[in-house]
């Protein structure tokens, strides 16, 4: 076994462990402390409610506030922005120094030259849920296989990790009729990466396996549309011409303003 993968396979059999009830809270208010999480955003409040950490990892928030602007594009987590910028000559970068080519990621054609890609970083003491960014159809879902490393900004300025880590790849569209991309990259200690709207995703696949939606799957802005069980990283893709960036901070929350369409 890779590992990554086999760290990450022991640490999620540990943190999906129901402990007795004494050393269980132990656990969870040890993690709510290292990594400094108000737990009053969340529901319930009291570490010890959670039966196990992994549960604590994918706790609710009580509110979340999306922005009703039908054109306006949300962040789909609490997250850091570690780097956005216009796509030329296809390629992309995962941090600042560190530049890939977009077929590394994506393994068939995107026609996303001249468009804008954003990279949203997860770490562990952020919400692990994530939502719909904008009221959108899935078109087809894309698995890819791939090592479990880090994606800490740190270890990205390092090497390269997106185009080597497991993904998954949706082709989404939007209400004008135009395609943009969200991935959602796996990491260190992330056993899996859970969508809601369709349990095949769930698996572990030893090759790339694609699903294409006859039906496209319609989802609005703000729905729960998966959840990662540590932190990870969400990737999010525009074409050209459809795509302005609005945001002017490098920490958002879940609704927090993005861009908008056009």
């Amino acid at each position: 076994m890779n590992p990554s993968r086999l760290v990450s396979s022991v640490v999620v059999k540990i943190a999906k462990t129901k402990f007795p009830k004494f050393i269980q809270c132990f656990i969870n208010k040890t993690y709510v402390k290292i990594f400094k999480i108000e737990m009053e955003d969340y529901e319930p409040e009291n570490p010890c409610d959670y039966p196990t950490l992994n549960d604590l990892f994918i706790r609710h928030k009580k509110y979340i506030e999306f922005y009703e602007d039908e054109d306006i594009v949300v962040s789909p987590s609490d997250s850091k922005i570690i780097a956005h910028d216009d796509i030329e000559d296809d390629y992309v970068y995962q941090i600042k120094g560190k530049k890939y080519k977009l077929s590394e990621l994506i393994p068939y054609e995107t026609k996303l030259n001249g468009g804008h890609f954003i990279n949203l970083y997860l770490s562990p003491k952020d919400y692990h849920r994530f939502h719909v960014p904008i009221d959108m159809e899935i078109v087809k879902a894309t698995y890819i296989p791939g090592e479990l490393k880090p994606v800490k900004p740190a270890q990205l300025e390092k090497e390269l990790v997106f185009p080597k880590n497991k993904r998954v790849v949706l082709r989404c569209r939007d209400r004008k009729d135009r395609y943009f991309y969200f991935v959602a990259v796996g990491a260190m200690i992330v056993g899996k990466i859970h969508f809601n709207f369709d349990e095949r995703l769930q698996k572990d696949y030893d090759e790339i396996t694609t699903v294409e939606y006859d039906k496209p799957v319609k989802l609005n802005k703000g729905d729960e549309l998966g959840r990662f069980e540590f932190g990870s990283s969400i990737l999010l893709f525009f074409g050209p011409d459809h795509f302005k960036y609005l945001n002017q901070q490098d920490d958002v929350e879940v609704g927090d303003i993005l861009g908008e369409i056009y």
